[in-house]
């Protein structure tokens, strides 16, 4: 596939290094930073073009007619519109616009910018807002993602010494839950990612990427020794997109207090949300938060663009025992070392635009996606294409690339958690953990 990014940033710069792994893929970055760049030019055989990429010259330039995917993700909207929209009128045979709003998911919004070219919307923010909420809703996990309509759900679920699973294989598990629908994926332990079979132990410290129904959650987080609290109140820390985007959609459930450095911001956030305190101060100062009264708060939001700041005010927010701390990391080197440190959750948003936009580089139907936090690995949702491998036999004859595992399988209004003599059918959606080197061979399998 030809594809063709256009950026300003970190967002671009890290999206073409994981695009870049696969063989078949021909990447060309536009950007006006020539020294980032030259960065990109040192760690990768990528083409790079330094200049704006909504100049006519540059897309031709960068052979904007033979292009399969146009991704334009600047931090400006209005840029990433306009180069979308050229580009489409260039050539382009998709486009993909990272947006700052939610305004052009309306159907109306949607279609007339559909028509002038812009295929596909991708909002970071939007997306971590939604990862906040859920986390918010089940607080037992560090990780929730979604499948269908909530048909299956993906939990990280770090294991401590009293949980009742610890020091025993998943086959025995399995044996003594026998009413439990899940499937362990994968195994996070010592950096490592493992993707387990029956006779693989659960240890104290591990980190468990798990399958299974909502109905089964409950039951799960029990043996897992995870106690769900209600959350009814909270404090965000950073009144930018982010926070007044979750600000927004918890406000009216639960008592929100927002702390924000910025005097401007701070008015900006006190007009936008109705219920919400919004506070203006520095979320570095510890006695300020415990003036705010941060130790009788259930939650604490780290938001701001300081990935320190965000580690420091959850770990203040821990020392103070608020039940579950969410950090935004922006710095990927940093979200392994966030989570040893006992942060609950990581939300990044590299990985957030990464997991949107990598499905439509593969050669099949994926209906969703999520590049995972602190491991190197996806989860897709596949569409099961007539005819294909995955419909010709059960599960366990099916000889799928090493480093991927079926977790599950949704069907019209039923899910199903996999197990080895399922056969899955045509039309079928069939949620996949794979490692990078697995990826692109998956869809060969599902068409």
């Amino acid at each position: 596939m030809n594809i063709l990014i256009a950026g300003d940033g970190e967002v671009g710069f890290n999206l073409a290094k994981m695009l870049s792994v696969v063989e078949d893929h021909n990447i060309i970055v536009v950007d006006p930073h020539r020294d980032l760049l030259q960065l990109l030019e040192s760690n990768t055989d990528i083409l790079t073009i330094t200049g704006d990429s909504c100049s006519v010259n540059i897309l031709e330039k960068a052979n904007i007619k033979n292009t399969d995917l146009l991704i334009s993700v600047l931090h400006d909207e209005q840029t990433n519109l306009l180069t979308c929209i050229i580009g489409k009128r260039l050539g382009a045979k998709k486009t993909i616009a990272r947006t700052n709003s939610m305004e052009l998911y309306k159907e109306d919004k949607r279609e007339f910018f559909q028509a002038l070219g812009v295929d596909k919307f991708v909002c970071p923010e939007q997306i971590a807002s939604t990862e906040i909420v859920n986390l918010l809703r089940q607080t037992g996990a560090t990780e929730v993602f979604n499948f269908g309509n909530g048909q299956l759900q993906l939990l990280l679920i770090r294991f401590g010494e009293n949980a009742l699973i610890v020091h025993k294989t998943l086959s025995q598990i399995a044996k003594e839950n026998p009413t439990l629908d899940f499937r362990v994926v994968a195994i996070h332990r010592n950096r490592k990612t493992i993707i387990p079979n029956g006779e693989d132990l659960i240890w104290p410290g591990d980190l468990a990427y798990i399958i299974t129904k909502p109905e089964c959650v409950k039951c799960l987080f029990e043996i897992s020794g995870k106690k769900e609290k209600l959350i009814n109140s909270a404090m965000i820390i950073g009144a930018g997109r982010i926070g007044r985007k979750t600000a927004l959609r918890i406000e009216q459930n639960m008592k929100v207090k927002m702390v924000e450095i910025d005097r401007e911001r701070c008015h900006d956030a006190a007009e936008e949300l109705s219920s919400t305190l919004v506070i203006n101060g520095d979320a570095t100062d510890i006695d300020m938060l415990h003036d705010e009264g941060i130790e009788n708060v259930d939650a604490l939001i780290a938001v701001t663009n300081n990935t320190e700041s965000n580690i420091l005010a959850c770990l203040h927010a821990k020392k103070a025992g608020v039940y579950t701390t969410i950090a935004l990391v922006e710095n990927i080197d940093y979200i392994d070392i966030a989570q040893t440190v006992g942060i609950d959750t990581i939300i990044n948003k590299k990985l957030i635009t990464a997991s949107y936009i990598a499905r439509f580089t593969l050669n099949a139907e994926v209906e969703s996606s999520k590049v995972l936090s602190g491991v190197d690995a996806e989860v897709l949702e596949f569409v099961v294409k007539p005819g294909a491998k995955v419909a010709r036999y059960p599960i366990r004859r099916l000889s799928l690339p090493d480093g991927s595992i079926i977790g599950g399988i949704i069907r019209g209004k039923e899910s199903y958690i996999a197990v080895g003599n399922f056969q899955i059918e045509p039309c079928d959606r069939v949620v996949v953990f794979a490692e990078p080197y697995a990826v692109r061979k998956l869809p060969a399998f599902f068409n």
